[in-house]
């Protein structure tokens, strides 16, 4: 019996079995066994033929935005307005089959952009390259979810559910579960809000599943079962992401109206380069990136090329490190003008947490 089978049968067993208190249990084993079937299909064993075509692509710049659809909504189209790279148009599906990459400026940052293949229904099981293709999309900062405006909600789900499958959470924050296995001692649980989805019996079925009988576990959010098992499975990640509604020239002004209420959604027309804008600054506003300019001494800062880092290493040391590895060695402490001082201009050392489109200027030990 094959794995995508072993897949199917625990999901058609999961269909038919009455959400209630009693089966909560059998429930949270079956999906613990589910998600380790899914790691299987992951990592695939290294018999078989040779390696297929490049898939991956270096990565450049300081963000990385992959475009996941369909076959067909126009991601191509949307890649070569916004970058200039040309990327296989025509009226039949399929027309991209590998990645294709681009770069576009904005805010003075490179934004590497990936043309991904189109994904189909059961990609997660293997169908059509899916397996690939998530798997770039897993290496991205963020992710242009790109449908057609026509039919938007059905392919979201489906999307979706590919990339749920693949581990891939969109919009999501890692779920605050602390969890450490050790030699003895039992199950030891602690919660500091109260559970409603979950209690220990059900917790120690799933680490059973796991083969796990020793471990800390302390819940600091109202966990799910599902979030229970990402933090055991561990190799989930945790995306921004963008429904890009593409092709809003074929409908009316209320039918765009209703679309624009979905959340995390900006309507474009890639063909008529409509709500480019929207999208860009949407894009560096989830990509979550700071600019610092630069201040040398006795001169006027130079507003042309920020320094662009991402906002959790946006600090005097990362900076530095950003520019070159030598100069956090010989920082004396460094000048700050912006909305992160406390005035104009503050001397800081390397722990001070730069915001957007502050200035600063690095005095080196003598």
């Amino acid at each position: 019996m094959t794995t995508v089978e072993k897949i199917k049968e625990i999901e058609a067993e999961m269909a038919r079995t009455q959400k209630n208190k009693a089966t909560s249990q059998h429930l949270g084993m079956l999906k613990a066994k589910l998600a380790k079937l899914r790691r299987e299909l992951l990592t695939p064993s290294s018999s078989g033929g040779g390696p297929g075509a490049g898939f991956d692509v270096a990565k450049t710049g300081v963000g990385r935005i992959g475009f996941v659809g369909f076959p067909s909504v126009g991601k191509s189209t949307l890649m070569s307005k916004l970058t200039g790279t040309h990327s296989e148009v025509a009226a039949y599906e399929f027309t991209t089959l590998t990645t294709v990459p681009g770069v576009v400026q904005y805010n003075g940052a490179k934004l590497q952009i990936l043309d991904l293949p189109g994904i189909i229904e059961g990609a997660k099981d293997g169908k059509g390259r899916g397996r690939q293709v998530i798997a770039v999309a897993r290496t991205c900062s963020l992710i242009f979810l790109v449908l057609d405006v026509m039919k938007p909600l059905g392919d979201k789900r489906i999307i979706e559910k590919e990339l749920e499958g693949f581990g891939i959470r969109l919009n999501q924050k890692p779920p605050n579960i602390y969890f450490k296995k050790k030699e003895k001692g039992g199950i030891s649980m602690t919660n500091t809000v109260p559970l409603t989805h979950l209690d220990l019996d059900e917790v120690k079925a799933v680490l059973s599943e796991y083969r796990i009988h020793n471990a800390d576990i302390s819940f600091k959010c109202d966990a799910t079962v599902d979030e229970l098992i990402d933090v055991i499975e561990g190799n989930r990640v945790y995306i921004p992401c963008i429904y890009v509604l593409n092709k809003i020239d074929q409908i009316s002004i209320e039918e765009l109206d209703l679309v624009c209420k979905i959340p995390h959604a900006v309507p474009i027309c890639a063909h008529h380069e409509w709500n480019f804008d929207e999208l860009l600054s949407k894009a560096w506003e989830y990509l979550d990136l700071a600019r610092i300019y630069t201040k040398p001494k006795g001169q006027l800062p130079d507003y042309s090329s920020p320094v662009v880092l991402r906002r959790d290493t946006a600090t005097i040391e990362g900076f530095c490190n950003t520019i070159h590895k030598a100069i956090l060695r010989e920082l004396k402490y460094a000048l700050v003008w912006g909305s992160s001082a406390k005035h104009n201009p503050q001397k800081v050392g390397k722990e001070h947490a730069l915001a957007d489109e502050d200035v600063v200027q690095i005095i080196k030990k003598v």
